[in-house]
């Protein structure tokens, strides 16, 4: 009865939960850049873009309980996280680091974080998009009768 409780809990919120985990790491690239003066590379900068929009986009879906959102945000997360992977691995592996190159700025495999030899900021920002994914994958509506139920509710609300 517990585990049924707390799944239906961590449904029921979860657009609130991916919402928040997306304030905090918009949050956190933002006080890294502009506070620390951590000049992000150019995968960081293709990670803000995929970061960035959700913050507002779940905002709003989490103020109306808007589920229909969920397909158009989910793929913000995957390929952000598969950017992270790459930045990651081209930090981690020094091989990945010639493969292709930043040209222009900061170099990509540059360390500004090295928590435990292992915890930079490209985990930190995979780590994000996980749990993102994870909350808007067990968030979704499960069937047709739910979506219908949500859209009603919409209409009696006035939204």
């Amino acid at each position: 009865m517990e585990q049924i409780r707390s799944r239906s809990l961590f449904k029921e919120y979860a657009l609130y939960m991916a919402w928040i985990v997306a304030i905090v790491a918009t949050a956190s690239s933002l006080y890294l850049s502009e506070i620390l003066h951590y000049e992000p590379c150019r995968l960081c900068w293709f990670q803000r873009i995929f970061m960035y929009p959700q913050v507002i986009l779940l905002g709003i879906a989490a103020y109306r309980g808007d589920r229909k959102i969920i397909p158009y945000v989910l793929p913000l997360s995957v390929i952000g996280g598969c950017i992270s992977i790459y930045h990651y691995a081209e930090q981690k592996i020094p091989a990945m680091a010639k493969v292709l190159p930043c040209q222009v700025g900061v170099p990509c495999n540059k360390d500004y974080l090295n928590f435990l030899g292992f915890i930079t900021i490209p985990l930190l920002a995979l780590i994000a998009f996980i749990l993102i994914s994870v909350l808007l994958w067990i968030g979704r509506a499960d069937s047709a009768e739910e979506v219908d139920r949500d859209q009603n509710s919409l209409l009696n609300t006035g939204v």
